[in-house]
């Protein structure tokens, strides 16, 4: 079948510059004209785009004949790249495994029971819709997959579930981050004649992904802009982007050509959905991250955080000891309540120092007490580091 394609994409090629008196031998007559012309061949592009990059190197070629393309090259040069990056007929294929769902949960992330009953609900329904359109049209991807909207503090693993999720799925992960900004064109792209035009974040999530169904975490979606305008703009696109009815033929204004985004999935994430349209909300299935207790919280930091920071620092388990009476005040350091990612930077700071300690031979180990804590949690890091 490859080989089929191929041979047609072959004769559509030639087709094209026989049309416009240009052979392939022609082209490979300049290295760099040369170079985009193996590109343009070997990229599975759609018909219509591997004709407007033909006819883009065709206009080159008669231009470097008279010895005046360099202007035009750079714009070519750089639009070629990356329609051909783009992965335009690659997928990855889903596994849909409610029991590998539920054991990267749990693995990743301790307590959330209310989030991760909703999440595997959710991910039962994906597994009914492809077992059966497997049977019924042999689909094998699973396409107009509903938004979910992670709502909570920071801290509280809505990240690390959104790669959870991602690494069971057997999906690529890719996380954009939407915070602050500062136009329409860093989401929707711009167009190629403008100077260092480039596709928007979308394209190049799906350029990083290498294929067209990976799992797209829209990080801070609540904090786009404190620009209204940008804002409702921002806004406005992602209606199209999450609507199946429209996301099909999603155009980013650098590509120029529609791109079928029903494949991915997304999640976004948000501290409050306070800023965030009714459109945009109706479109999305929220899901809501409560903040931990004290007792979850250190059942965390001593079975999840500790043992991730001991390996990240170069400390052995023997070299750094917490006592159980000390956790309390390592989780409320200074009496406030630190979430998670907070925790594992106080966590981070304490070992650096033990490290430092060990490293200019003052000691071999050192135990957290009642007594030093607070040499490590807040003498050395002004309150929490």
């Amino acid at each position: 079948m490859q080989t089929q394609v191929d041979k047609q994409k072959l004769e559509f090629v030639y087709t094209i510059l026989k049309e416009a008196g240009v052979t392939p031998d022609d082209l490979l007559k300049f290295y760099d004209i040369k170079q985009l012309f193996k590109l343009v061949l070997r990229a599975p592009l759609p018909e219509g785009l591997t004709k407007r990059a033909l006819e883009m190197l065709i206009r080159l070629y008669y231009a470097a004949k008279k010895g005046a393309y360099s202007s035009e090259f750079e714009v070519v040069y750089s639009y070629i790249s990356w329609i051909t990056k783009i992965p335009w007929n690659k997928f990855s294929q889903d596994i849909v495994d409610i029991d590998k769902v539920a054991s990267e949960l749990n693995k990743t992330h301790y307590g959330l029971q209310k989030v991760k009953e909703r999440i595997l609900t959710y991910i039962a329904s994906l597994r009914l819709r492809l077992e059966r359109e497997q049977k019924e049209n042999g689909l094998k991807v699973l396409r107009d997959i509903p938004v979910l909207l992670f709502v909570g503090l920071q801290g509280l693993g809505k990240t690390t579930i959104a790669k959870s999720i991602a690494r069971a799925l057997g999906r690529p992960f890719v996380k954009i981050s939407l915070a602050a900004f500062g136009d329409i064109s860093q989401l929707r792209g711009m167009p190629k004649s403008y100077p260092d035009a480039e596709p928007g974040v979308i394209v190049k999530a799906l350029v990083q992904a290498q294929v067209m169904n990976p799992v797209i975490l829209l990080d801070e979606i609540d904090k786009v802009s404190s620009d209204e305008k940008v804002r409702n703009d921002v806004y406005s696109a992602f209606l199209e982007i999450f609507d199946p009815s429209q996301n099909k033929n999603f155009v980013d204004r650098y590509i120029d050509w529609p791109i079928d985004l029903s494949y991915i999935f997304f999640i976004a994430t948000a501290n409050t959905t306070g800023t965030l349209t009714a459109p945009v909300l109706d479109r999305m299935e929220i899901i809501r991250f409560s903040s931990y207790t004290d007792d979850e919280k250190i059942k965390i930091a001593k079975d999840y955080l500790l043992p991730k920071v001991l390996k990240r620092v170069g400390l052995k388990e023997n070299e750094l000891i917490i006592d159980d009476d000390v956790w309390p005040e390592i989780v409320r350091p200074m009496g406030f309540d630190a979430g998670i990612r907070q925790l594992e930077r106080i966590l981070t700071n304490l070992a650096r120092k033990v490290a430092y300690q060990i490293m200019r031979k003052q000691t071999s180990s050192i135990r957290i007490t009642r007594d030093n804590v607070k040499d490590y949690i807040v003498a050395d890091m002004g309150y929490v580091g």
